[in-house]
């Protein structure tokens, strides 16, 4: 039996809930006590935070573990799991839930932040795997003073811009003829409510509590990861005194591939073949996969292939994140490639042509009129590109800022 039941009273929950149960009541109590629903009371704001830190701790395993056996005092200043023989489990309640300083945290002090790292990669990255190691800068605990920041035996002394609490008022403009106060981070001890006299800090962290260090890290690109997918390592950012390490969280950007295209699990690759390979069949290595194996693909001789035609290799796609042994799909879109004219004027053109399907004949109805056209080739780019045609007046007076009639008008949305 727990030592204290206060949290599980917050939460309705008897000490033996499961964690399905402290959640399903943690969103139960804070539908009912969220502020946006009860504007009328002024302790709905207090109410919603004590449950929602109740939940925090009571979600957690080890922290739940800690105040089961040592009740808030396990979960002190101290540290989590250590006791605090000079503060009574009001105190404790009161730093928990107690608004600035909620979770023994100075005002203003929340952690550092994560460090976000986007990471270049390549389809091969994804689809074989990769492990990266690399150097890294983060703010660590000064060693020497064991984040202090003060030398030997010097103690901090109570901050005289904020009187010790971490946070000043600050007037602000609500409207043009009212001014309100709000109350804000103190700018001289950063919200922790006290400071070292330059006399008494650390040579090594100069009072800062923290010093620059490096550190090599090694993290992996599991097979079938997509991009923009986060890889966090936990704890190995920035450090403050007596919080939790911030997370170092790599972001992958996947870089465009030559030959794939990706969607989901599946990969698109185009492959061009010869006209020959088109009409009787081929059956050849088709395509370098991404990890580097060929693929031997044999097509049916009884079925022309025409452009743009698709077929689908199965199991030959991505490798599906976390289950690496199972595989999307390849599909494949074939570009048909006709021969050239050195190829034309080595055949026999009257045999090649009893070969091939008849010509087709000419439209019908004939037209009562038939001119002759010259055949030219051209590029479709140069449809028109007509630099020797007119030019539209109207096109002119837009160039030089004229415009005839008014304004068109702009709806609203």
């Amino acid at each position: 039996m727990p030592v204290e039941t206060e949290l599980y009273d917050l939460l309705g929950v008897s000490p033996d809930a499961t964690q399905a149960d402290i959640k399903k009541a943690y969103r139960k109590k804070a539908k009912e006590h969220h502020p946006d629903k009860n504007i009328n009371d002024p302790e709905a704001s207090q109410k919603f935070q004590e449950m929602a830190a109740a939940h925090e701790i009571l979600s957690d395993s080890d922290t739940r573990e800690v105040y089961d056996r040592a009740g808030m005092a396990g979960l002190g200043p101290n540290g989590r799991g250590s006791s605090s023989a000079n503060m009574d489990a009001a105190d404790l309640f009161a730093q928990f839930f107690g608004g600035p300083g909620m979770f023994g945290f100075p005002p203003g002090r929340r952690g550092a932040q994560n460090s976000i790292i986007p990471h270049t990669v390549t389809l091969e990255d994804l689809y074989n795997g990769k492990s990266v190691k690399i150097n890294l800068e983060k703010e660590a605990v000064c060693g020497s003073c064991k984040g202090s920041g003060a030398r030997g035996s010097a103690k901090p002394k109570p901050c005289v811009a904020c009187d010790g609490q971490g946070w000043t008022f600050t007037t602000t403009h609500v409207s043009h003829n009212h001014l309100g106060t709000a109350r804000s981070t103190c700018h001289s001890c950063g919200g922790a409510g006290t400071k070292i006299r330059d006399k008494d800090q650390c040579k090594k962290c100069k009072g800062e509590k923290t010093v620059k260090e490096k550190t090599r890290q090694e993290f992996f690109v599991d097979k079938g990861m997509a991009d923009r997918q986060r890889i966090v390592l936990a704890g190995a950012g920035d450090q403050e005194p007596g919080m939790p390490a911030s997370d170092v969280v790599f972001v992958l950007s996947a870089v465009p591939h030559e030959s794939f295209e990706r969607s989901g699990n599946d990969l698109l690759a185009r492959v061009t073949i010869t006209l020959s390979e088109a009409l009787l069949g081929f059956s050849r290595i088709l395509i370098t996969h991404l990890d580097g194996r060929g693929i031997n693909v044999s097509s049916p001789g009884d079925k022309i292939i025409k452009p743009d035609d698709c077929i689908v290799l199965r199991g030959e796609g991505m490798p599906v994140y976390k289950r690496s042994e199972e595989k999307g799909d390849l599909y494949v879109v074939f570009n048909v490639e006709m021969p050239d004219e050195n190829w034309l004027r080595s055949v026999n053109r009257s045999a090649l042509d009893k070969l091939l399907p008849p010509k087709k004949a000419d439209v019908q109805p004939r037209p009562a009129v038939v001119d002759d056209a010259e055949f030219e080739e051209s590029d479709i780019m140069d449809f028109g590109d007509d630099e020797d045609g007119w030019e539209d007046e109207d096109d002119e007076d837009e160039e030089y800022g004229f415009h005839e009639g008014p304004e068109p008008e702009c709806r609203p949305q």
